[in-house]
């Protein structure tokens, strides 16, 4: 079992950066691949960025490649997106998820935070 908890959201100007952070609880932590998602109003849930558990392998949708970066630090049990560039059409609640295996393709995941918002004004 493991349960999270996002941080970081806020309101930020275009051109702007942000840094989500995603705690979490449970000692399987770090054999779990972490996934960051956005729901835009409106829009449905799409794909953000993955990671797996040791960290080599990272995923990215192409509307963030080159500006977002997700990392994790086991140790914390924590994982991050750290955001820069940022334009009004990336404001959306953000969430990270949890599942185990290493299928960075796969957007099943298994556990959700509750989620942070990201504003992003013009």
């Amino acid at each position: 079992q493991v349960q999270l908890g996002e941080s970081g959201g806020g309101l930020v100007q275009a051109g702007g950066s942000l840094r989500l952070s995603c705690a979490a609880s449970g000692r399987t932590f770090s054999s779990y691949t972490m996934g960051w998602f956005r729901q835009a109003p409106g829009k449905e849930r799409e794909f953000v960025a993955a990671i797996t558990w040791t960290g080599r392998w990272t995923a990215y949708a192409d509307s963030v490649k080159g500006r977002f970066t997700i990392s994790r630090d086991n140790a914390k049990n924590t994982v991050y997106l750290q955001m820069n560039s940022l334009g009004p059409e990336d404001t959306a609640v953000y969430y990270c998820a949890a599942k185990p295996g290493v299928n960075l393709r796969d957007h099943d995941y298994d556990y959700w935070g509750q989620g942070t918002q990201v504003t992003v004004s013009s």
